[in-house]
């Protein structure tokens, strides 16, 4: 082998680019703060989030926003603030929003909203979101909604937790990130509606949505399936998006992924049923993670005892790493599609 020699110029230059290359790698990898989101983390949210105490958070009520004092606690312990620009955790929408022909009146509600600035791109804008609203009570029963969607409202407690650690290491988000948790989603897609139309931020600053709505059980079809979730709508906007999450599934979680439900001509027709419609209505690519319909779907059954929380971790770790991807990417998702 061929002897080299280098001088003291050259070999200082290679070893501080190698350096620089080594903290870079490390800076966009999200495997370190995946194993901050455990199951029994999301189970402990979630026993008091659907509890009874909550009195299955009908929007309005005064269940629903102790639900949200909760959130809003778990923000303050982490450090994590409200966004800027706001003056509290709170969105406020009044009761005449949620006006629906032949449906019940609804009292004064509030979105929720945390945020993690970036540290580079701080103005452009990762929106996670989940409904923290369900169906309240009927009949004296309580609907807790631990699937529907406590699930999705502890994930973005997790997913929250894991950023902020990031960035007190050094390794925060070069976007920032908003947690959304919208209200009034059972009523009508409420809440998600609002903010599209009342936007903290700039639409145009907005590169994409994460919508997680029921990730915490099995659906039918699926029960002996411990590793899988549907997608729905990564496709419809941009190619990009679509490729960054099963990019980034692949790379570090390796669940299967469905898209069953995005068929333009499912009768279910979920892509038009939760809160990334509303973003995706505005040309924002926005992708919603499901894991399809139970026999508690609506009931109040659907209670925290019957959630699968290492499917639940599993899951959220994916929203987390097609996050991250997505707050670090050189680019923002292009949308190159038009959302049929």
């Amino acid at each position: 082998m061929k002897k080299i020699v280098l001088n003291s110029f050259v070999l200082g230059f290679l070893l501080v680019g190698c350096s620089s290359n080594k903290n870079s790698a490390k800076a966009t990898s999200p495997e370190k703060y995946l194993t901050e989101i455990k199951a029994e983390n999301l189970s402990k949210h979630l026993y008091i989030v659907a509890s009874d105490e909550m009195e299955g958070r009908d929007t309005g009520t005064p269940g629903q926003k102790k639900a949200g004092e909760y959130l809003i606690n778990q923000y303050k312990a982490m450090g994590i603030s409200f966004p800027k620009g706001a003056t509290t955790f709170y969105q406020p929408i009044p009761s005449e929003f949620f006006k629906k022909q032949f449906s019940p009146k609804l009292g004064d509600s509030e979105n929720i909203w945390a945020f993690v600035e970036g540290s580079e791109k701080p103005d452009e804008i990762l929106v996670i979101s989940a409904h923290y609203d369900h169906v309240g009570m009927k009949n004296g029963e309580v609907y807790n909604g631990a699937d529907d969607d406590g699930s999705g409202t502890v994930a973005l407690l997790e997913i929250a937790a894991a950023f902020q650690k990031a960035k007190k290491e050094g390794n925060g988000p070069k976007r920032s990130i908003l947690f959304l948790h919208v209200t009034g989603e059972e009523h009508g897609l409420h809440g998600s509606r609002f903010y599209a139309e009342n936007p903290l931020f700039p639409i145009a600053n907005t590169i994409a949505n994460i919508n997680i709505d029921m990730i915490g059980r099995r659906g039918y079809e699926k029960e002996d399936n411990d590793n899988y979730v549907y997608v729905i709508g990564s496709d419809r906007l941009s190619t990009d998006l679509h490729r960054i999450s099963e990019e980034a599934n692949t790379k570090y979680i390796g669940m299967e992924l469905d898209y069953k439900y995005n068929d333009l001509n499912d009768p279910n027709r979920f892509y038009y049923r939760s809160d990334h419609y509303n973003f995706a209505k505005k040309g924002i690519p926005a992708i919603f993670y499901f894991n399809g319909v139970h026999d508690d779907y609506h009931k109040a059954t659907d209670t925290p005892d019957k959630i699968d929380y290492p499917l639940l971790a599993k899951r959220t770790k994916l929203a987390f790493a097609v996050a991250w991807e997505l707050a670090n990417a050189d680019e923002r998702p292009k949308v190159d599609k038009d959302g049929k």
